[in-house]
């Protein structure tokens, strides 16, 4: 790379999951009623957390659940922010009876303004938690606060159409999201014509590949470069999916695309380089209120990474930091000692498929190392 290569920076994040116990722990907790089987309280997520860690003195403010995430934003000053938001902003609407539904209240919107946020990506299973009338409220409440959103809309038109974010250089990047079925999005969720709803791909068929290819070939200008988040897979499973493979691979052949920032998963998940473009197959969960929920131990949701890719003008993937996190108190540190070494060996393990690894930095967090081009 020359040095006077102009370089793009994003900061990527996996699901910011900021309903329930985070709603309640925040300046302005929204109405903690749940239409859930076992729990009827979101205060009690913030009570199972405390049992686990410790006290938690709410409310906080609105730094507090990021935790370290500020400090490595100051830090590495990305020109774009973004992440997969996993809520509806509402106090509006009735729960869709699918038995979890998150909401955040309006009012706690800030929180996403004290981390800088750029773009949201709203294609996911609970964006519509509260109806029609609750993504109508989530999408105003974003405009109103200045926060840019693709993947879902009024109608389909505006669901599919990217969020387009000016770059330093004069550039563009074009941000799409869409969703599948297989991530617990259901059917009637899909935006119509004059339907409310989210941009959901029926399948990673050739034929998704291709409508995925025409919106992406309408609204792209020389010198953009496309990002497309994709909310795909189960919550649970490291496995990554020939389908998923192909379907990433075609994005970056036949539709132009430059990064692609798959979620769903509740942990991370491995990476690949595909013609010098990356590929996050699963980012885990940014930020969430499981802490004290029992079960699937062995994938360590608890722990996480945060993404920060270095771009060329072109798209190539010039370098990828990954900083190593931990939720402790419904707030994001940095994983330290045996908790960092079970995400270096978790990654280097998922990404060997794929011919990358990583190695440890002396910021204490992982670089990707990927082959040379051919």
């Amino acid at each position: 790379m020359h040095k006077d290569t102009p370089e793009l920076r994003l900061f990527l994040g996996g699901d910011l999951m900021c309903a329930r116990g985070i709603d309640q722990i925040l300046p302005h907790p929204g109405d903690p009623r749940l239409y859930e089987a076992y729990v009827k309280d979101a205060g009690d997520y913030v009570r199972l957390a405390e049992r686990r860690n410790g006290a938690i003195a709410h409310p906080v403010d609105f730094a507090y659940v990021w935790g370290a995430v500020l400090e490595a934003l100051r830090q590495r000053r990305p020109d774009v922010r973004l992440v997969n938001l996993e809520t509806a902003v509402t106090r509006q609407g009735l729960p869709h009876p699918k038995g979890i539904n998150y909401r955040m209240n309006p009012a706690n919107l800030p929180v996403l303004e004290v981390a800088g946020i750029d773009c949201c990506a709203l294609a996911n299973n609970h964006v519509l938690d509260w109806g029609e009338v609750g993504l109508a409220d989530t999408l105003a409440q974003l405009d109103a606060h200045g926060l840019r959103h693709a993947g879902a809309g009024l109608k389909r038109s505006s669901a599919e159409a990217p969020a387009i974010l000016p770059l330093p250089d004069g550039g563009r990047l074009l941000v799409f999201a869409f969703a599948t079925g297989d991530c617990g999005v259901p059917p009637d969720w899909v935006a119509g014509e004059q339907r409310p709803g989210v941009a959901r791909l029926d399948d990673l068929s050739p034929h998704s590949l291709q409508h995925v290819a025409r919106l992406i070939g309408a609204a792209k200008e020389p010198g953009d470069r496309v990002l497309v988040s994709l909310h795909w897979g189960g919550n649970w499973g490291f496995s990554v999916s020939a389908e998923q493979e192909r379907f990433a691979h075609g994005l970056i052949d036949e539709a132009g695309v430059d990064l692609l920032h798959g979620h769903s998963s509740h942990h991370v998940k491995g990476i690949e380089v595909y013609r010098q473009r990356l590929i996050l197959y699963g980012c885990g969960d940014l930020l969430n209120d499981y802490e004290g929920i029992e079960g699937h131990a062995s994938y360590r949701g608890d722990l996480g990474l945060l993404y920060f890719a270095d771009l060329a003008r072109d798209g190539r993937l010039l370098a990828l930091e990954l900083l190593p996190t931990q939720q402790r108190r419904l707030s994001i540190h940095r994983a330290k000692g045996a908790d960092r070494q079970w995400l270096q060996d978790c990654l280097v393990r998922e990404c060997a498929q794929f011919g990358c690894t990583v190695r440890p930095t002396s910021e204490n967090s992982f670089a990707l190392v990927w082959p040379a081009p051919h």
